[in-house]
């Protein structure tokens, strides 16, 4: 997870819209659910093939994803029913956004089923990690935070000059590095545990 490792770094640039967000009395709730919707939304904009506004949607998503967070320890309101709220919200949005590309035929629906193994295997291993007492492990070659960022930044440049390798759409080989970092990732977390376990 590369880019999960510079949140604290990027608390600079949230501090103001966290302010905004509790002066408007907007809880963590709140943004938990409109990062949920935004998802729905950015997957229901790919099956229709309207990529911009998916892009956009994604970036909303991503925005209300880093708030909620945010907002709860600004407001020291942090919870396990916030915690497991925000990790079920997540694993939707990756169905829907994942799920809208391939089921719009942006990409052949093989390469996002592999894509979405990857990425829910990954995800449901570092939560499984604190389910056996080895504690949240969120180790590995690519995180949730990294998957958005190439989402929005693959989609404008598929947007801006249209590319195929092998008969394959930059959004196609995205999905297949999801895909194939995803599975990677759920292996090392999976030998981390394993490890630390009896």
């Amino acid at each position: 997870m590369t880019l999960d490792q510079y949140r604290s770094h990027a608390k600079v640039y949230f501090d103001p819209l966290v302010s905004i967000a509790i002066r408007c009395r907007l809880t963590p709730n709140f943004f938990t659910i409109a990062a949920l919707l935004a998802s729905a939304v950015a997957g229901l904009f790919f099956f229709f093939r309207m990529e911009l506004w998916a892009i956009v949607a994604v970036a909303a998503n991503a925005l209300c994803d880093a708030m909620d967070g945010a907002v709860a320890r600004e407001m020291k309101v942090q919870s396990k029913r916030g915690d497991f709220l925000d990790h079920a919200v997540d694993r939707y949005a990756d169905i829907f956004i994942i799920t809208g590309i391939f089921a719009g035929g942006l990409v052949p629906w093989q390469i996002g089923v592999f894509a979405l193994t990857g990425v829910l295997m990954a995800s449901y291993l570092g939560t499984q990690a604190q389910a056996v007492g080895v504690g949240r492990y969120y180790g590995g070659l690519l995180g949730r935070a990294d998957r958005l960022v190439m989402i929005m930044a693959v989609g404008i440049i598929d947007l801006l000059v249209p590319l195929s390798f092998s008969g394959i759409s930059l959004l196609g080989w995205m999905l297949i590095l999801f895909g194939l970092f995803g599975h990677i990732t759920a292996f090392q977390r999976f030998a981390y545990v394993w490890a630390k376990v009896e």
